[in-house]
């Protein structure tokens, strides 16, 4: 199915559209053969630079790897070496990045291990591309054994973001003092130190409960001119969920003193404080002054309440929030769905869990509409005809 699906669309005349049409449509679309069809109607437009297509690449490489179409995604890329563009290093990153997107690292590296043969010349931009997909393919403890071998063995000097990702896979392995060492070793050879390469480690030492330590760190950081950012602050504030409400409150009120801008992930956690506690109001007051703070509910902020919503009966509530999560096009994921599912049909409200279940099977692939029609007859909704109700519940 994968070369017939791409040699159909590289057969087809389809009209040809912008980069940037193409990437609004395809943050909407789940179906992936709906995503690849828009992608190769715009990826077909040679005067797109290969840093703006990259994006609307990766975007239906995402939607193709949740469908587990991975033979679609080595076809769709493969395919592009024979383009001109493949003699440009960013070009052929971007194919490096997209099999990482999709955990495909072997096809990665053999594609960074053609450029020679290709004629693309390397540097780091290839290089941290390899790294990248190496992290997205969740390989972490290869990331030291590549950065070493891979540098080395094509002679290429690590960068700054090099080093960022070889510390950003030490604290993924969950290694924070490895990634200390990488920084002390930066230091050594006047390579930059910056928020973006420290913010992982202060991550990861919260994490695991390593409070008095993160500060110390956080302090080194400071030290060595590094800008707390609004990054920095989500991390602080993350750490803070759990002492309550109040104290991400205070958490947010000094990030705003600071002249940041406390953003969705920000308000996100003050409502999970909120969850936490039992109180379902005020979390409701954080989403619904979203947008009077300049932000906009993103799936996790919809996952959150409506699980939370759930978990203390209020199943009602719980689908009005999933029906404004549709109209934003940030659907939560299936198992918080099947709850609030089981929830309204214990309720006896058939209508609503017919709709939710009914909105799902449009709006997602194929692979996962077996999941859903399991849920439907588990709870016992399968009907032989379209309802009324379920008309007037997805409207």
């Amino acid at each position: 199915m994968a070369s017939s699906t791409i040699r159909h669309l590289s057969t087809t005349t389809t009209k040809k559209i912008s980069i940037s049409k193409a990437k609004s449509r395809l943050r909407t679309e789940h179906d992936p053969d709906k995503a690849l069809a828009i992608f190769s109607s715009a990826s077909s437009n040679e005067s797109s630079p290969p840093f703006v297509s990259r994006y609307a690449q990766d975007l239906t490489v995402r939607r193709l790897a949740k469908s587990h179409r991975f033979a679609d995604i080595e076809s769709l890329l493969e395919s592009h070496k024979s383009n001109p563009q493949i003699k440009q290093e960013p070009f052929l990153s971007s194919l490096i990045r997209s099999y990482g997107v999709a955990g495909m690292f072997d096809q990665a590296l053999k594609t960074y291990q053609e450029m020679d043969q290709l004629g693309t010349p390397r540097s780091c931009i290839s290089f941290n591309s390899l790294l990248s997909a190496c992290i997205q393919s969740k390989l972490y403890n290869k990331v030291p054994v590549l950065f070493n071998e891979i540098s080395e063995k094509y002679r290429v000097l690590p960068d700054k973001v090099s080093y960022g990702m070889l510390v950003k896979a030490y604290c993924e392995d969950g290694k924070p003092e490895k990634a200390i060492e990488v920084l002390g070793g930066m230091e050594k050879k006047g390579v930059e130190v910056t928020t973006i390469v420290c913010t992982p480690v202060l991550n990861c030492l919260y994490s695991k409960g390593k409070n008095e330590e993160a500060d110390r760190f956080l302090d080194w950081m400071v030290e060595r001119g590094c800008e707390l950012d609004a990054v920095v602050y989500n991390v602080k504030i993350s750490n803070a969920v759990n002492q309550g409400a109040e104290r991400v409150k205070e958490l947010i009120e000094e990030m705003k003193n600071s002249g940041l801008k406390p953003d969705t992930i920000s308000y996100n956690y003050l409502m999970t404080s909120y969850c936490m506690s039992g109180m379902m109001e005020e979390a409701k007051k954080v989403y619904e002054g979203l947008r009077v703070h300049g932000c906009k509910a993103n799936p996790a902020t919809y996952r959150t309440l409506v699980f939370n919503l759930c978990k203390n009966g209020e199943y009602e509530k719980g689908y009005k929030i999933f029906r404004d999560s549709v109209r934003e096009h940030r659907i939560p994921d299936f198992n918080t769905l099947k709850y609030l599912a089981k929830g309204l049909v214990e309720k006896k409200k058939i209508k609503e869990a017919k709709g939710l279940i009914h909105t799902m099977k449009k709006k997602f692939p194929p692979n996962l509409l077996n999941a859903w029609r399991k849920v439907e007859e588990n709870l016992g909704l399968q009907s032989t005809e379209e309802n009324k109700e379920v008309k007037e519940a997805t409207a």
